[in-house]
């Protein structure tokens, strides 16, 4: 039994989860619109150079989670899912997913995007283990911080690695799906890399390296 790790968003979504949220928080009224978008556009810019500071952008991402109460974040994020989400998963991608549960394999999605926006997502893919972003919480509620360490590059690593540890699972005959240049250590990592819906950074290296390069949108 082989597993298959998933990036998130721009792999198994046609689009990026992280500024869907955005987006969706602009639309309920819940963050400034021209700041918002303004920031959004700079870490987005940076995240494609490879220079996201990405203790700077979680501040950013999680302060609303922090500025509302639980209660009302559930309702909107059911919203979310329903008018954000659910048209960026394509036929294409569930087929990929369930190729994997066919054949038996573990399936885990590892994304940087943060678990509150992410667990429901990967509900609709059936796939029961994520590693994403953990939202610190105090009392039920988000504090806007961090808890331990974000997933993303060499962190993504990191937390494999304590999963792998916590859940007796091994690497053998492991599978890596992501479309990002940032996701390239973990790529190094697994035996059967795959570039999906590549950046032009990744496309390159994935064109050089051999590995094999699908297109889901």
């Amino acid at each position: 039994m082989a597993l298959a790790i998933f990036d998130l968003d721009n792999t198994l979504l046609r689009g990026d989860s992280d500024y869907e949220w955005g987006q969706f928080l602009i639309e309920m009224g819940a963050v400034d619109p021209a700041t918002a978008a303004n920031e959004h556009d700079r870490f987005y810019a940076e995240y494609l150079a490879g220079t996201l500071d990405i203790h700077e952008f979680l501040k950013f991402q999680l302060r609303p989670l922090a500025q509302h109460d639980r209660g009302t974040l559930e309702v909107w994020r059911r919203e979310f899912l329903a008018r954000h989400i659910l048209p960026l998963i394509t036929p294409a991608a569930k087929a990929l997913v369930e190729r994997h549960r066919l054949a038996g394999d573990t399936l885990l999605i590892v994304t940087a995007t943060n678990r509150f926006i992410t667990e429901p997502i990967a509900d609709e893919f059936g796939i029961s283990h994520l590693i994403a972003t953990e939202p610190a919480e105090r009392d039920g509620q988000f504090t806007g911080e961090v808890a331990g360490v974000p997933s993303y590059r060499e962190g993504k690593i990191t937390r494999l690695e304590d999963w792998l540890r916590d859940t007796g699972t091994n690497m053998d005959e492991s599978w890596f799906y992501s479309d990002s240049h940032n996701d390239l250590p973990l790529l190094e990592r697994v035996d059967h890399p795959v570039a999906v819906n590549p950046d032009a950074t990744l496309a390159a290296h994935a064109r050089t390296r051999g590995w094999t390069v699908l297109h889901l949108k």
